[in-house]
């Protein structure tokens, strides 16, 4: 089996996501004998914003011989992104709360992924059939306040709510979120949001 683990936070030290999205990764190698890794770091290696000209021959495999060097370098990583979500039985996402949304490196990755004819197709006007199905796909979420169902600050979460529906639409309606949240509410809250988050992640099966 093979594991795409992929963090997004813009603290290389000290990220509650990135130690989530790790401990979640050696979970898994303990209960998945031979688990092939292959790890990406959005924040220090991130892709660029999608463009017309570029999302035109990623999307369509078309190579219209007028574009740039950056453009072509793009697409060679766009290719490999695609490629190695295909490939992946698990993908571990590592993601902070940004703004009530996902970091813009994620998104930016997700545009990636997110490709007609490759992840998911139309069986007809508003018909989306997802291509993606069978993976495996964790989240461990860090937020900085309170935004679980019935809190006060729910309807201003937009990463868990965002990353069910954009995963549905290839397929994936199964995502299992690892969530810490209240974590800069307090050194106290963070400890004790850190310590269910890893016992949550010790209870994973295979």
């Amino acid at each position: 089996m093979k594991l795409l683990h992929i963090d997004t936070s813009i603290q290389v030290t000290g990220s509650l996501s990135r130690e989530m999205s790790a401990a979640t990764v050696e979970r898994l190698k303990q209960e998945i004998p031979g688990l092939e890794l292959q790890y990406r770091d959005l924040a220090l290696e991130p892709l660029r914003h999608l463009t017309g000209r570029v999302f035109a021959a990623h999307a369509q495999d078309v190579d219209t011989g007028d574009l740039s060097e950056t453009e072509r370098n793009d697409i060679i990583e766009s290719k490999s992104a695609l490629q190695d979500f295909q490939a992946a039985d698990i993908v571990v996402l590592g993601v902070p709360l940004y703004n009530y949304s996902v970091p813009s490196t994620l998104r930016a990755w997700i545009d990636r992924i997110v490709v007609f004819g490759k992840t998911f197709r139309y069986a007809g006007p508003n018909q989306p059939i997802g291509l993606a199905v069978g993976k495996r796909v964790i989240v461990a979420l860090a937020r900085g306040g309170y935004y679980a169902e019935g809190s006060a600050g729910a309807e201003h979460e937009h990463a868990e709510t965002y990353l069910r529906s954009v995963f549905s639409l290839i397929g994936i309606n199964n995502i299992e979120f690892i969530i810490a949240e209240g974590v800069a509410v307090g050194p106290e809250f963070r400890e004790t949001a850190l310590r269910g988050a890893l016992d949550a992640i010790q209870a994973l099966a295979a």
